[in-house]
């Protein structure tokens, strides 16, 4: 059968973030695969669905998003999730529930309850600078210190923060939408099967948020390939995005000898 991996991309975005803030990775990705549709779906409560309720469970965010998918014909051939972290969940969620919409996934620093203890998928050394966030009023500081916490190029801190902080002004993420997202990730834990689809981890060894064993602990349950960047944060498309789409194009390659 012919492999339609990479054809169709659905991007998923993390804890209260949004498309937009894929920045220029969306671009970068198209420039890989010009021949495919690319497109980034906001999570309930973010982006375009900034007003919408924000269910406080992954498998009724997943339901959400998967409508929204249909509605706009994203489904009519199997997609390639690409996701982080709370988008990683959602798509693990879709791969298991919806096996017939996709046809395989690329998951970024993600982790799930009952594989990882809760001071890895966030790590302790975060909680600290989460409680200051949740208490700064300045939209510049909250934002910048939310890239601080997600990325590790310091050389793009200042102008990443200013494109975060339009993003915020345009379309607001309200604490209880993040509130409930958090509730959502915390307690996801997916059911013991492994989906049929192939699937690749990828991680970063300097993620300061979620700990590189979570995405380790998934690698070693479901025998997935996984694939590390030596230095990079817990956005690693942020970090080095012509990176992430170097290890996407290399899998996909081989996924191809193996059809």
């Amino acid at each position: 059968m012919d492999n339609k991996l990479g054809r169709n991309w659905i991007l998923l975005r993390g804890l209260a973030r949004e498309s937009q803030h894929w920045g220029d990775f969306v671009p970068l990705l198209q420039a890989a695969f010009p021949h495919a549709q690319v497109t980034a779906l906001d999570l309930p409560g973010t982006g375009c669905c900034y007003q919408a309720h924000t269910p406080c469970t992954v498998k009724a965010i997943t339901d959400n998003v998967r409508a929204r998918a249909l509605e706009q014909g994203l489904l009519r051939q199997p997609a390639t999730f690409l996701a982080v972290s709370l988008g990683g969940m959602v798509a693990w969620e879709w791969l298991q529930r919806y096996p017939d919409d996709s046809c395989g996934a690329i998951l970024v620093n993600t982790s799930f309850a009952g594989l990882s203890p809760f001071y890895q998928r966030m790590r302790w050394q975060s909680y600290c600078k989460f409680l200051a966030l949740a208490m700064q009023r300045d939209l510049r500081r909250r934002e910048l210190a939310i890239v601080q916490l997600v990325g590790n190029r310091e050389d793009q801190y200042e102008t990443v923060a200013d494109e975060w902080q339009a993003i915020q002004a345009e379309r607001p993420i309200s604490f209880k939408s993040g509130l409930r997202q958090i509730i959502a990730a915390a307690s996801y834990r997916p059911d013991d099967t492994k989906p049929g689809q192939p699937v690749l981890l990828l991680n970063g060894k300097g993620d300061h948020l979620v700990a590189p064993a979570c995405s380790e602990a998934i690698s070693e349950k479901w025998a997935l390939e996984l694939r590390s960047h030596p230095w990079a944060g817990h956005d690693i498309s942020l970090d080095d995005g012509e990176w992430v789409v170097t290890q996407v194009k290399q899998w996909l390659a081989v996924c191809d000898t193996q059809v």
